[in-house]
């Protein structure tokens, strides 16, 4: 039987962190060209440039848990 955790599946596990991830959205989408509103209505974002921001923010936290768990192995 299938999880229906559907509904659930963009709650953060840490809400604490949700400042920190917009703020890392709104760098990467700089870094990359990418104009994002100011109030927070993004609707007409190609999908191509919501992936690309999503894509780098997910490289990112990749690379800083990889970082995380080197220390670990020490």
């Amino acid at each position: 039987m299938a999880n229906n955790n559907s509904s659930r599946s963009n709650t953060l596990l840490v809400p604490q962190a949700k400042a920190a991830l917009n703020q890392l959205k709104y760098e990467v989408a700089q870094e990359l060209g990418i104009a994002l509103q100011p109030n927070g209505y993004n609707g007409n974002l190609l999908t191509r440039d919501a992936g690309s921001i999503g894509g780098t923010i997910t490289k990112r936290l990749v690379q800083i848990a990889e970082q995380q768990l080197q220390g670990f192995n020490r």
